[in-house]
């Protein structure tokens, strides 16, 4: 299928990044280029969009919808947390603005092949880059319980995690885990009925779990966002796009803390720690999406926009 995916917050991303004609921006989740497509419209011949992207369908799609910009757009598969060697690749030292959309793409979850969705049975696989080696499947059955029930209680935020991790391991006993209707007819026999009739899909929060732990999505984020406000020229931006409380809660402490980095007790009269702050936030409060974009695309529900300036 083609890679589809509707751009979540479109104008108030690429609005967040004040874009210069002649700047140089980063796309770090490229996807199929939507942000990306505006962001080049806006640059002149001088402006360059940096896309970065781990998965081969995703550039390879990219790759043609940015083709009438030209040298414009410059499209590198890697992940986001290598953007410094990208950049020094390029022979670019900092850049004018960067963004992150953090969702899984339309095309990944409706792409049955892809092991992302728990709604067609498929092999369970979930790799964001089909290059890594581990799948969703290894993981599935190659953790203890006691370290699957972390993942889902920690990346998942599900109440039943314990009773879905021991029914993971009583089922794999029998046989290996393979495809993911196995996983979601498991999990829904480790979820109590009367809960399994609300609050979404039984599977949602244990697909979502696995996906995180196996694709490193937290440990990514959180390890990338001081580097990515270092490589910002003053006056240059940093928007990212979060779809749940976990990504959230790291992009607003990471952006808290290079605002205001002091480590100084409180009743210090001074700062002596003699860290500098790194620039501003700009949403106190996150972006939402308008209501007018929630009725035309439910995906977006969930999103958050945060966005950090640099001084």
């Amino acid at each position: 299928m083609m890679f589809e995916h509707k751009s979540v917050l479109l104008k108030e991303t690429v609005d967040s990044l004040c874009i210069r004609p002649d700047g140089i921006y980063v796309d770090g989740t490229l996807g199929g280029g939507g942000h990306a497509f505006e962001v080049c419209r806006r640059l002149g011949p001088g402006g360059r969009l940096i896309g970065i992207d781990q998965d081969q369908d995703a550039i390879a799609a990219a790759s043609k919808r940015l083709a009438p910009f030209g040298d414009r757009a410059v499209i590198v598969r890697s992940n986001y947390r290598q953007i410094q060697d990208v950049l020094e690749g390029l022979q670019i030292g900092r850049v004018d603005g960067i963004y992150l959309d953090l969702g899984v793409s339309s095309y990944q979850l409706d792409t049955a092949e892809r092991g992302f969705s728990y709604r067609e049975d498929a092999p369970l696989d979930m790799r964001m880059d089909r290059r890594n080696t581990q799948t969703a499947a290894d993981l599935v059955n190659g953790c203890d319980e006691s370290e699957l029930y972390r993942i889902i209680r920690d990346y998942g935020e599900e109440k039943f995690a314990k009773n879905i991790a021991k029914h993971i391991v009583k089922a794999r006993q029998e046989k290996p885990i393979e495809t993911t209707g196995e996983l979601t007819e498991i999990i829904k026999a480790a979820i109590p009925a009367k809960m399994r009739a609300t609050g979404g899909h039984p599977a949602k929060r244990t697909f979502q779990a696995i996906r995180i732990a196996l694709n490193h999505e937290l440990e990514v984020l959180d390890q990338s966002i001081d580097t990515m406000i270092q490589l910002l020229n003053p006056g240059g931006r940093l928007s990212i796009i979060t779809f749940h409380s976990l990504e959230d809660r790291i992009v607003k402490n990471r952006f808290r803390e290079n605002e205001n980095p002091c480590i100084c007790p409180p009743d210090f009269p001074v700062c002596v720690c003699g860290r500098v702050s790194r620039g501003r936030v700009i949403t106190r409060k996150p972006i939402l999406p308008s209501e007018e974009e929630l009725e035309e695309n439910k995906r977006a529900k969930s999103a958050k926009l945060r966005v950090f300036e640099r001084s």
